[in-house]
């Protein structure tokens, strides 16, 4: 009788367990049901999620219409000095770093057989000329022949081309600076044999420098000679130095299409030096009031370049948004036609009106209509001349 009585009180608590499972489950599923409708009615009334970027006024600026270029610094007449015949080097008059004048004597070499030769010379001459002379006046009393004469003749032209030749080669001896300017670091020493070809020193003429450079064939028509440029060195930051355009090439290079322009610019104080390079800007053309913008705001895709301004936003019910960040802007991508650029700026031609709010970053996280809060913080450069910054 107690197994009979047993069963149903089994089955019954099976019951009961299974109804308090079914009870659980259900209370779960009901509740990520209302969680998710809950979600959903807050998106719904709080919209899209606001982006933090950065902006900037529009407004206009003035730029005088310029082009740059990378440029070669060089002298207006450089040489080295050399020597045309070999010999030992007897006197040297100037240090390195001097500044030589034009005539001013540099080296001597040892010429003490030059001229013994050259006084040998010269009386080989001068009795040439003895002879000649006797022997005109006796043919003029008809005591020698013609002939007697022109061979006096030639004999004294041939005497005075010989020493013409060894004074040449005894002036060689000495090497004097062809014009004037500094001279560089030598390592030759008195006593010293040098060939011939054997590099002295280098002269440089360097007050005023010339600057080769080249520019597209495009800027040709904008090039003139006697138009002024600007240079500037990293050897010398923040120093600009002025000159003019001394030459332009009539000839255009057929493999890059450049045409090769030549400037004199001031160098008073020496401190260009020939190799240098250095940045050429010239201007041309009248100012232009452009509306600028930093380069970072303008996004350029395939099918045209593009920027952010922003609106403000739609107002709402008091009902809808609760709970959400209240913004006061919202995202608006236009299309613009920009035009050069300077530094850090873009020109804008079309697209964009003075006083609109531009977005400068964060626009990737943007479409038309989205919500913005504004902050400038920290702003992306926005400079027409920027110069490197080590840090």
């Amino acid at each position: 009788m107690s197994e009979r009585q047993s069963t149903p009180s089994f089955k019954k608590r099976m019951m009961i367990m299974l109804a308090l499972v079914a009870i659980l489950v259900g209370g779960l599923v009901a509740f990520q049901l209302f969680k998710g409708a809950m979600l959903r009615k807050y998106m719904a009334a709080s919209g899209q999620p606001p982006q933090t970027v950065s902006t900037l006024t529009a407004s206009r600026s003035e730029w005088v219409p310029e082009f740059e270029v990378v440029g070669s610094l060089r002298a207006v007449r450089g040489v080295d000095i050399s020597p045309e015949i070999a010999g030992t080097v007897r006197l040297m008059s100037f240090h390195s770093g001097d500044k030589a004048q034009a005539g001013q004597v540099l080296l001597e070499m040892v010429d003490d057989a030059e001229k013994a030769q050259l006084n040998m010379l010269e009386a080989s001459a001068a009795l040439a000329r003895i002879t000649m002379e006797r022997d005109r006046a006796q043919y003029a009393a008809q005591a020698i022949s013609k002939a007697q004469l022109d061979t006096d003749t030639a004999d004294l032209q041939s005497k005075e081309a010989q020493l013409a030749q060894q004074k040449a080669l005894l002036a060689k001896k000495t090497l004097v600076a062809p014009f004037e300017g500094r001279l560089g670091i030598t390592t030759i020493n008195p006593g010293q044999y040098l060939n011939a070809g054997d590099k002295v020193v280098t002269l440089q003429q360097i007050a005023p420098i010339l600057v080769d450079f080249n520019v597209p064939q495009q800027q040709a028509g904008q090039l003139k000679v006697g138009g002024k440029v600007t240079v500037q060195t990293d050897a010398w930051p923040g120093k600009t130095f002025s000159g003019v355009i001394s030459a332009i090439s009539p000839l255009v290079d057929a493999s890059t299409r450049n045409l090769a322009v030549e400037a004199r610019v001031d160098n008073p104080q020496e401190t260009l030096l020939p190799g240098m390079f250095g940045k050429v800007h010239w201007n041309h053309g009248e100012p232009q009031s452009l509306i600028t913008v930093p380069q970072t705001a303008v996004t350029y895709n395939p099918y045209g370049a593009t920027v952010f301004i922003l609106k403000p936003a739609p107002r709402k019910n008091g009902n809808e948004g609760q709970g959400a960040p209240k913004v006061a802007w919202v995202a608006e991508q236009v299309f613009v036609t920009t035009g050069p650029t300077r530094g850090d700026q873009v020109a804008v031609l079309s697209g964009l009106e003075v006083g609109a709010t531009v977005v400068t970053s964060g626009q990737l996280k943007l479409q038309t209509g989205t919500p913005v809060i504004i902050n400038n913080q920290l702003l992306p450069p926005n400079d027409s001349s920027p110069s490197p910054q080590e840090k």
